[in-house]
């Protein structure tokens, strides 16, 4: 038997045994008057007593957590609780040695506790069991502020120990199948994911002081559309009828604005049947908003104004009020504005490292990505090619910030082509560290142009092109119906919450990432295959 289950063993008998005493060892109803952060704050604003100088009388809190360690010294003992409080901010460079820890301690004393409270320490209670606890306040002789306990309820009896608290889960794959333990275990785990729900919160809040409404869109769809990417299928039994997991959510929000909601967005979730790896999950987060009577270069200072002020926010945060430099890796990325700004063409020339003649014409173009070893589109044109190198050449070398506009129209389908060079569009991406962060345009609304950008989209598919475009004609009729001009974007959400979080993959942002499946339950279990027994 190894080690896990031989505690997990002992840990079944402490159950029965709490049991046969008439303990509920999974109660319910307690309810904590503060958190530990709150009592720690509480201790700074009113000093508390010594233990000595503690009355019978003195007021009473009530705080409930998971014991995360316990010094256990005859008649009495030092536990510490941890809850949601603790463990958000991230700890100061130099720690200063009179700030108390942000675990709670409890201190209980058999000749002060009852009898009931006493015996479920003793006997029953285990390092990731969740009590809760009502006592006075009082500081040690080293000055910490500590609970003295005169009850203590056990809630939740935890029949796996939690992991090693300076290790946590060595195995990185473990930690993102179990998460839940993970985030026991790892305070950094727990920030990442407070910071992720803070730059959310950020950036409706933004939206919304502008007017813009927040709006839900389907997530089933007849006929997938939006991006250029191959979709999860699915059917729907009582219509008899397939249906795809929506790739982006834009042609609905844009029927949004025919019918009248000038400003929408939307926090998504979105659904691409395509493969895994550090910047991609088969299911991710995007915003997507709209904005009627707007172009690409108002969303341009959108952008700006609202990713600078989502550093500015984080910033103050992190206690570093007004640094809008914040690390990613090896670099520290700048978010002060303006961030810079190329064509793809000219990024090829000012960043690739082509000459102005090579990127003139196809046939130079191709000469100069084969010299450089890039591999070439299937469908190759001018348009297509251009894509190609930049994707090769230009976009991992983008680090700063940095706007790369006018996008090929033959590549973007449904943005809308400049009025003064027609063969590209009205479209911008946000590259930073590398990675594309945002897609935006001035939105075509000329259902005639649409209609043969979507025929063209189908020929592709018909090609080969596995990720082109569907004919959506309700879409088109809508357009009929004349939309307003407009101009949309969409942000990935998990790459922006791994840029301002200084993380290299994106399983590192998402609660529950999707992995390969781990070794089969055995037939004796009643587990589902690829989970853990």
């Amino acid at each position: 038997m190894d080690d896990s289950n031989r505690i997990r063993d002992e840990r079944l008998k402490k159950l029965d045994a709490l049991r046969g005493e008439g303990i509920n060892p999974f109660a319910n109803g307690f309810s904590p008057s503060a958190t530990c952060a709150e009592v720690h704050a509480g201790a700074r604003t009113e000093a508390p007593p010594t233990m000595d100088q503690l009355a019978a009388d003195a007021p009473r809190i009530s705080v409930a957590g998971r014991v995360v360690a316990k010094n256990d010294m005859g008649k009495a003992s030092f536990i510490r609780l941890r809850d949601r409080s603790v463990g958000l901010q991230e700890p100061p460079e130099t720690p200063d040695p009179e700030a108390p820890p942000q675990n709670l301690q409890i201190y209980l004393r058999k000749d002060v506790a009852p009898e009931t409270s006493w015996n479920i320490y003793k006997n029953h209670l285990d390092l990731g069991d969740i009590v809760g606890v009502v006592g006075r306040l009082f500081k040690t002789k080293t000055g910490e502020p500590t609970l003295m306990v005169d009850s203590l309820t056990l809630l939740t009896k935890a029949l796996r120990p939690p992991p090693d608290k300076f290790h946590g889960l060595s195995d990185q794959e473990l930690r993102f199948r179990q998460r839940y333990a993970d985030l026991i275990a790892n305070p950094t785990a727990r920030r990442i994911f407070r910071t992720r729900a803070l730059i959310v919160d950020h950036i409706r809040q933004f939206l919304r002081d502008r007017d813009f409404m927040e709006v839900e869109t389907p997530m089933m769809q007849v006929i997938p559309g939006g991006a250029t990417a191959r979709p999860f299928i699915t059917h729907h039994n009582a219509l008899d009828m397939p249906l795809y997991l929506r790739i982006a959510p834009e042609l609905y929000l844009k029927r949004l604005l025919v019918g009248g909601f000038e400003r929408v967005f939307e926090v998504n979730r979105n659904f691409r049947n395509e493969g895994l790896s550090p910047r991609h999950n088969p299911e991710f987060t995007m915003l997507e908003f709209y904005q009627a009577y707007a172009t690409y270069e108002d969303l341009i200072a959108l952008t700006e104004e609202m990713l600078s002020g989502l550093a500015h926010a984080l910033s103050v945060l992190d206690g570093r009020p007004g640094d809008l430099v914040r690390p990613y890796g090896e670099h520290a990325i700048d978010w002060k504005r303006p961030f810079a700004r190329y064509t793809v063409k000219d990024s090829l020339v000012a960043v690739g490292g082509l000459t102005a003649a090579e990127v003139e014409t196809t046939e130079s173009l191709t000469a100069a990505l084969v010299a450089r070893h890039v591999e070439l589109p299937k469908q190759r044109s001018y348009a297509t090619l251009l894509v190609a190198g930049f994707e090769a050449l230009v976009e991992k070398r983008l680090i700063q910030p940095t706007f790369i506009t006018h996008y090929p129209t033959e590549t973007s389908p449904l943005a809308r082509a400049s009025e003064s060079d027609p063969s590209v569009t009205d479209r911008f991406e946000l590259i930073v560290a590398g990675n594309e962060i945002a897609n935006a345009f001035s939105e075509l609304n000329d259902p005639i142009d649409q209609r043969q950008r979507f025929e063209n989209q189908v020929k592709a598919r018909e090609a080969g092109d596995d990720e082109a475009m569907y004919m959506d004609l309700d879409y088109v009729r809508a357009l009929e119906y004349g939309m307003p001009p407009a101009a949309g974007e969409g942000i990935g959400i998990d790459r922006l919450v791994m840029l301002m979080t200084d993380q290299q993959s994106i399983r590192e942002v998402i609660l529950f990432p999707h992995m390969r499946p781990a070794a089969a339950a055995s037939p004796a279990s009643s587990s589902p295959p690829g989970t853990d027994t």
